[in-house]
């Protein structure tokens, strides 16, 4: 009789197919692209970091790159969200001001829609990648889209104001927290969009000045 080999044994053929596929899926803790854990890495390059052991933080260490990212990945779905709830408004206004904020609120999202672009892209330069799907949006801004249809002028004007101010805190916050994790570049891209917001919320609260719109 025949002994089988180790060779023929289906279970070692199995075990040395698993040992490859272990191999190629890990990486090695300590360097670029480890697999991160908790919601501290909120970039899609770190929920799923299988393949992305060449990930360059350039001069940011790991944990300083977490830092930047998480704002990055908050600003850039607010910055989605804000555009689409400007339009929502530009598609819903109606009555005596429809003339005045129709065509402002697309005058707003160009102000703000350069933005959008420059803070993913700045994510990627970084060794990250945007989480951009309609649950990602969800889950990451601070402003909501809404559902129902919102015809008056100031509950709409009230509404933004309201959402600018905190688009703009959240602006010259993250400008803190990014210059103490090193990133002077983004440090600075914040404080530019925290003066386009401002100056969108003051338009708008002027606007609420007008006793036509009480």
């Amino acid at each position: 009789m025949t002994k089988k080999t180790s060779k023929d044994s289906p279970k070692a053929g199995a075990k040395k197919t698993a040992s490859r596929k272990d191999s190629k899926d890990s990486v090695p803790a300590g360097k670029p692209g480890v697999r991160a854990s908790g919601e501290a890495h909120a970039d899609a390059a770190h929920l799923r970091t299988t393949n992305n052991a060449l990930v360059d933080h350039a001069y940011l260490t790991e944990q300083e790159f977490g830092v930047v990212a998480e704002t990055l990945q908050r600003n850039l779905a607010t910055t989605i969200s804000l555009y689409l709830k400007f339009k929502k408004y530009h598609w819903d206004i109606r009555g005596r001001f429809f003339r005045d904020l129709h065509p402002a609120y697309d005058e707003f999202i160009d102000m703000i829609f350069p933005s959008i672009d420059e803070q993913a892209e700045r994510l990627v330069a970084l060794g990250g990648s945007p989480a951009a799907a309609p649950a990602d949006l969800e889950r990451y801004s601070v402003v909501r889209v809404p559902q129902e249809t919102v015809r008056d002028a100031r509950t709409q004007v009230a509404d933004l104001v309201q959402d600018l101010s905190r688009v703009g805190k959240g602006y010259r916050d993250d400008s803190q927290t990014v210059e103490e994790a090193n990133d002077m570049a983004t440090t600075d891209m914040y404080n530019q969009y925290a003066l386009t917001i401002d100056k969108i919320r003051w338009m708008l609260q002027a606007m609420m000045d007008d006793e036509q719109m009480n």
